[in-house]
């Protein structure tokens, strides 16, 4: 089996097992059990009945919209847990979970195997996660809040297609008295998940590109982690054929542990003279080109 199809199969297991409490799906209930007080470093939105964990993003959204009013301990101890979460993941395998793990990165590549034209991504639309990251997730829910002094979880609240796509849509077809006073945002929600299929269909992984912030977290730590993509430079024929197979669209002869390489590991399978590997600190004293 290919790194495609161990990852196809992967990807499944992973989207299934982080949203596998179908009792509360079907009755339109957010699962609550104690296993939501674990965070996975993956685009999965909590606020999705069946899911049984919490996502890191409004883990930490939350714990700043609470240092107003004073945080509680289980809402510290979340964004902890978040953060430390991401340290760990990161330092051990940077973005593997974006190529490997993640629900709404899974969700990207089936919508990219419809048959329509394709486009890439801009690459200047790329710098945006940065100041994306910095505003929505951490400045705006503790800079701007309302007339009772509280704020909102900005980044889930405007951005995040995976909250509206697993929350709002699941919920409105159970119960969507719930709705009754929300129409208009409802609406919104719609049209907004309705661009980013689109756009994932003609491009691949725009949001992990471009908004995710899980992914921008773990790609700090691709050059430093102990997992290391490595390519063999003296056998390399510098034929471009990872670039072309490549999401991140990277030379990976040149940068194999870019920050934007999402780990897929779809460079080995088409590489013509198997130069390109992969491990925990695999040859990484050997080879100049690891990015160590």
């Amino acid at each position: 089996m290919n790194s495609k199809n161990k990852r196809t199969l992967f990807q499944s297991l992973a989207a299934l097992g982080l949203n596998i409490d179908l009792i509360s799906l079907v009755r339109g209930r957010i699962n609550q059990g104690i296993t939501k007080n674990l965070c996975v470093p993956a685009m999965n939105c909590s606020s999705c009945p069946a899911a049984v964990a919490t996502c890191p993003v409004g883990a930490v959204q939350n714990a700043l919209i609470s240092m107003r009013s004073g945080l509680s301990r289980a809402t510290r101890n979340l964004a902890i847990m978040a953060i430390f979460s991401t340290i760990f993941v990161g330092q051990a395998v940077g973005r593997l979970p974006c190529g490997w793990f993640c629900p709404f990165g899974f969700l990207q590549d089936v919508m990219y195997k419809v048959p329509i034209r394709k486009l890439r991504t801009p690459e200047f639309l790329t710098s945006l996660r940065f100041p994306i990251f910095a505003l929505m997730v951490f400045l705006l829910p503790v800079l701007l809040v309302d007339s009772s002094g509280n704020g909102t979880l900005w980044f889930c609240k405007w951005f995040c297609p995976a909250g509206i796509l697993e929350s709002w849509v699941p919920q409105f077809i159970v119960n969507p008295d719930l709705f009754s006073g929300m129409m208009d945002r409802l609406a919104l929600k719609v049209f907004i998940l309705i661009l980013f299929l689109a756009w994932m269909s003609v491009s691949r992984r725009p949001f992990c590109k471009v908004l995710c912030p899980i992914g921008l977290s773990l790609g700090f730590f691709n050059k430093r982690s102990i997992f290391k993509v490595n390519v063999d430079t003296n056998r390399c024929l510098k034929c471009n054929a990872c670039q072309r197979n490549c999401p991140a669209n990277i030379r990976v002869y040149e940068n194999p542990n870019s920050s934007s390489c999402f780990r897929c590991l779809g460079c080995e399978d088409v590489c013509p003279v198997s130069c390109v590997s992969h491990g925990f600190k695999l040859d990484a004293r050997k080879n100049p080109s690891t990015g160590t």
